[in-house]
């Protein structure tokens, strides 16, 4: 939701109005705020399984820390690419285009802010009772397979 609040916002600071075009660049960035949202807690329950972690502040920070890099690269090398068109504007060629990257940077601004700020603290918060019984009754591919395959014979 805040990376579609930080496209509505940009919208209104560039005095532009809801378009097809503006439309294309919410699908395209709700597809990209959530991709980091699901390789964050991904990673979260990988401290957990394959690391042997508790689930702990510590356990959030290092997880949140560790997936800072690839976030941050994956948004300013979108942003850094969307640049000239936001400020070539609406120019001749540009009508479709200057929609789409406006809302895909404003968004882009808001969610890796919320990534890093506001989703570990809300996964702390909301989310520790629940992850730790998942992390303790997931099933290793091993043994689903096994599972499997002595209820087929």
């Amino acid at each position: 939701p805040m990376a579609f609040i930080g496209g509505v916002f940009a919208l209104v600071i560039t005095d532009q109005t809801l378009t097809v075009a503006s439309m294309v660049g919410f699908v395209s960035l709700g597809g990209i705020a959530v991709r980091n949202g699901i390789l964050l807690v991904t990673h979260y329950f990988h401290l957990m399984e394959a690391e042997g972690e508790a689930f702990s502040p510590e356990m959030v920070l290092r997880g949140s820390l560790e997936r800072l890099a690839p976030v941050l690269m994956t948004a300013l090398t979108a942003g850094i690419a969307l640049i000239p068109l936001v400020v070539g504007g609406n120019k001749p060629g540009l009508e479709i285009l200057y929609p789409v990257a406006t809302v895909i940077l404003g968004g882009l601004v808001t969610s890796t802010f919320c990534e890093f700020f506001i989703h570990p603290g809300l996964f702390w918060k909301f989310s520790g009772k629940d992850a730790e019984r998942l992390v303790r009754s997931e099933c290793s591919d091993e043994e689903l397979l096994l599972a499997a395959s002595q209820q087929n014979s």
